[in-house]
C-alpha cells in the first residue's frame, strides 16, 4: 500500500494513492486503520481517505476511516484533502465536483491551483435523533458531560 500525507487546519490524513489514474477499490480493517494511525508505532495519522470512482463517473466515493478504525461519515479537512488529492493527481478535469460520502454527496471546489480548497457539507443539525447518542430526542447543545 502507497499513501501520500496531507495536512489541513491542523489536520493530518493519509490519502491511499494508486499512482496512476484509477483509484484503488480496496478495504481496511479496523485494526489495520488503527496500526497505521498510530503516531508511535505506525505513519501517525488522524485518519485515512481510501476513494474510488463511481461507475457512473459523475463523482468520486470516499471512505473516512477514523483513527480508531471506525468510520466517519464527514469530515471537512479530509473531504479538502481529499478534494486536494484528486486534483493533484489529475483525477479531476473541473474546479468543482462531487465526492459521495456515508454521509451524502458534497461538492467540492478547487481554486488558485490547488491552494484554494472549499467543500460545501450541509447543514449542521443538532437534533438527538441526527446524532449518535441516548435520550429523549431535543436539540443537544451545551449539555452536561458527566
Amino acid at each position: 500500500m502507497k499513501f501520500l500525507k496531507y495536512h489541513a487546519l491542523g489536520n493530518d490524513y493519509l490519502v491511499l494513492d494508486s499512482g496512476n489514474n484509477d483509484l484503488p477499490v480496496i478495504s481496511l480493517t479496523a485494526e489495520q486503520v488503527r496500526k497505521i494511525c498510530n503516531r508511535n508505532f505506525g505513519l501517525g495519522a488522524d485518519g485515512i481517505l481510501v476513494g474510488s470512482k463511481d461507475d457512473s463517473r459523475k463523482y468520486f466515493n470516499l471512505q473516512i476511516f477514523n483513527p480508531d478504525g471506525s468510520t466517519a461519515e464527514k469530515s471537512g479537512n479530509g473531504l479538502r484533502i481529499f478534494a486536494r488529492f484528486l486534483w493533484d493527481q489529475k483525477q479531476v478535469d473541473e474546479s468543482q465536483f462531487n465526492i459521495m460520502t456515508s454521509g451524502g454527496l458534497v461538492t467540492a471546489n478547487v481554486e488558485d491551483s490547488g491552494s484554494n480548497v472549499s467543500v460545501e457539507m450541509g447543514k449542521v443539525s443538532f437534533q438527538s435523533d441526527k446524532i449518535p447518542v441516548a435520550g429523549k430526542i431535543r436539540e443537544v447543545l451545551n449539555e452536561t458531560i458527566i
